[in-house]
């Protein structure tokens, strides 16, 4: 252990001072592009020549005076070009390739929407610092739909190419016809995608938000799909409520980590996966150790996320509270106490945060 410091550094204070006037400059510059994502004025200025502030409000159909102040925010945060001569104001093109829905996956703005979310609980954390306790999923209004955002871009965007071929001939029993549940669907989107390009199987879901089932449902009536269906559950029990051998195909999409008894879970899949069957895995790709996770590029905001939503989350249904950075070892310890024994580990370029799991019995 390094011994404590003992002499005051001033050029260390410096340097730590400067890292905090750089936060919150980012933490501002997040809420701004949170804005700019949902506003739709990246979207905007993605087909924009050099504008004024006038002409960038009319084109997204919004308020000049808010606009022209989110330009401030985005000029000297260093998103977006201003012209003092002309007073127009442009979207690099480069920029626009992280920011803008035309990116795809690789909207970054996507991810700035975490912060206002998780922020609006902050008192309640603090209260739960205090305290003990949890913050309940119905303290997140708008955390589903930011995770169907973000579940679009890592997961349903790369489901054909990226994420199936982790599982040889997965495809191909999918089309032929089998059964696959999902536990923690949140709103289902990947659930749904897999139920329109695989009519003949069967899908089903399973989650403690009513608001997000309730989305999940509608938009599967929306699309016309009678292969796929969504429930509220509590999965605190499921190593005893699930049927034995009952599924070919099993899915979790960073769901383990913030359940109540993710042990349970664990047993519950182990139970109901048929003998031959797959379970795969998306969870976040700590590594169990603080002091190497200082190393992890999104570190600070894994932890942050997992505070203020996936610790506490559990914790107020009176669970584990694991978290999201429960890490590699942690979670092989897990599904080997829950009966695994095949258990392989991948990496897919669209997914940063995570690793994919794919485990048999």
């Amino acid at each position: 252990m390094t011994e404590p410091q003992t002499e005051f550094d001033q050029q260390k204070a410096e340097a730590f001072a400067e890292l905090l006037l750089n936060a919150l400059n980012h933490a501002g510059l997040c809420l701004m592009a949170s804005v700019g994502h949902r506003t739709g004025l990246f979207d905007a200025m993605r087909a924009l020549p050099p504008s004024t502030s006038t002409e960038i409000a009319r084109a997204a159909s919004l308020n000049e005076r808010y606009v022209r102040e989110w330009l401030g925010a985005m000029v000297t945060g260093g998103v977006i070009e201003f012209d003092p001569h002309s007073g127009k104001f442009f979207l690099p093109p480069e920029h626009s390739a992280f920011l803008t829905r035309a990116a795809g996956g690789d909207n970054l703005a996507v991810y700035t929407q975490f912060i206002a979310s998780l922020g609006s609980v902050e008192s309640e954390i603090v209260e739960c610092f205090r305290h003990g306790g949890g913050v309940p999923y119905s303290r997140f209004p708008r955390f589903h739909e930011v995770m169907a955002e973000d579940s679009h871009q890592s997961v349903v965007s790369s489901l054909e190419s990226a994420v199936l071929p982790l599982v040889p001939g997965l495809k191909d029993s999918l089309e032929r016809g089998i059964s696959a549940l999902d536990l923690g669907c949140g709103r289902g989107l990947a659930f749904l995608r897999l139920a329109e390009l695989f009519p003949r199987s069967q899908f089903r879901g399973l989650d403690l938000s009513e608001e997000a089932v309730e989305w999940a449902n509608q938009e599967a009536a929306r699309r016309g799909l009678s292969n796929v269906e969504f429930e509220v559950t509590d999965l605190s029990d499921f190593d005893e409520r699930a049927e034995p051998n009952s599924v070919d195909f099993i899915t979790t999409f960073d769901a383990i980590h913030d359940q109540a008894r993710p042990l349970n879970v664990l047993k519950g899949i182990h139970r109901a996966l048929k003998p031959q069957g797959i379970y795969l895995m998306q969870d976040i790709s700590g590594t169990s150790h603080l002091h190497q996770d200082r190393e992890h590029p999104l570190g600070t905001l894994l932890y942050t996320v997992s505070c203020m939503h996936c610790m506490t989350v559990s914790l107020a249904q009176g669970g584990e509270g694991l978290g999201a950075m429960w890490g590699e070892e942690n979670t092989r310890e897990y599904v080997t106490k829950a009966g695994f024994r095949s258990i392989e580990i991948h990496k897919i370029d669209q997914d940063i945060t995570n690793n994919w799991y794919v485990i048999r019995k």
